[in-house]
């Protein structure tokens, strides 16, 4: 009991740590997030001190919120916490149609998602939520683990996954425009570079200049790539056949919540009628809404683009250096997932298949 007792005092330790770590900025980036938090999130269901399925949900949202109230632009943690919510109602509604337990309270999941049960409260008002009391945590703990595994192994897959579906968007003699360097989109673009041969422009994205970094590991995989000034994309888009972009986050209503300047991208290439398609994993999916720029946005320190130098022989000065830009769904053309292509008009229904909507406020 004692030994129990001090394995679940360092898993509630570990979240602790975890926290003041994404409060500290020692993990970034979406992927890194997310794999950490279903980790986390693995190990409170394996040791946690929980007696049934309703117990164990409590936990785990309680760590959700102390995550996301540390890092709340990290949209990752509380997508991947989203997940394990779902992943648990699915196998306690597995359970129960098993052993017979709950005849009367039919799942949420089990319902036929609408866009009007995701967006009119009322519709969802005679739904009874199953009662989470009755599965024993013996029963119910393997199934979850289970599903969380499957759930890291996604996450450890997805690149190569969608990687696999680049042939069928990249045709050959085709010019594709991207900007900053996103690893998955990196991939995608190495693996249509196999079989097909095309021309890679990228933008520089001053002032951090990942779009360089592109630049050098496409042409190194043998991808003829060019690097253009972020001033030049509007003169260049003409000659585009098609952007591929990452993206940070997409949120419900199939808007991005991308890197700063991609809004601009956007724009040009809805000026020049050229699609774009957004690579990323369905972790990135976010059952929030944004409202304009700045809903989910900070600002950066200005010395990036400022030495302290210039701006002290400056007056009346401000220097803003916005971290993401938010990119309406009208902008974008096609989502290439882990989970095949779609329009920004079909996230609502893959919100339904992916989260319980139970669980879109923590």
């Amino acid at each position: 009991q004692s030994t129990w007792g001090t394995v679940f005092c360092l898993v509630v330790m570990s979240s602790d740590q975890f926290a003041i770590r994404l409060k500290r900025r020692q993990i970034v980036g979406s992927f890194q997030v997310a794999k950490a938090t279903a980790e986390l999130l693995r190990n409170i269901v394996s040791h946690g001190r929980w007696v049934n399925g309703k117990n164990l949900m409590e936990m785990i949202k309680d760590v959700g919120k102390r995550l996301v109230e540390a890092q709340a632009l990290e949209l990752a943690v509380g997508n991947i916490v989203r997940r394990v919510l779902y992943i648990i109602r699915e196998e306690y509604a597995a359970l129960t149609k098993k052993h017979g337990e709950d005849q009367t309270a039919p799942a949420p999941i089990g319902q036929s998602p609408s866009l009007q049960n995701l967006l009119d409260p009322s519709a969802n008002a005679g739904i009874v939520s199953p009662d989470m009391n009755l599965s024993k945590p013996q029963n119910l703990k393997h199934p979850v683990i289970e599903g969380i595994n499957e759930l890291i192994d996604e996450l450890y897959n997805l690149n190569s996954v969608i990687a696999e579906q680049a042939i069928e968007h990249i045709h050959a003699n085709e010019v594709v425009l991207t900007y900053g360097k996103s690893h998955t989109v990196e991939e995608f673009l190495k693996a249509a570079g196999k079989k097909r041969k095309f021309e890679v422009i990228v933008a520089e994205t001053a002032p951090s200049l990942k779009g360089h970094e592109m630049a050098k590991a496409l042409s190194d995989a043998g991808v003829p790539t060019t690097v253009i000034t972020d001033s030049a994309i509007f003169a260049m888009m003409a000659r585009v056949n098609k952007v591929i972009i990452g993206t940070h986050a997409v949120m419900a209503n199939g808007g991005l919540v991308t890197h700063s300047g991609a809004h601009t991208i956007a724009l040009a290439a809805e000026a020049h009628s050229v699609p774009v398609m957004v690579i990323t994993g369905l972790y990135k999916l976010s059952p929030l809404y944004p409202f304009d720029q700045d809903t989910f946005n900070e600002l950066l320190s200005p010395s990036s683009v400022l030495s302290y130098e210039e701006a002290d022989s400056m007056d009346h000065l401000q220097v803003q250096v916005p971290a993401y830009d938010y990119v309406p769904p009208n902008l974008v053309s096609l989502f290439v997932t882990n989970f095949g292509g779609h329009s920004p008009s079909y996230v609502y229904r893959l919100l339904a298949e992916y989260y319980s909507p139970e669980d879109y406020q923590l």
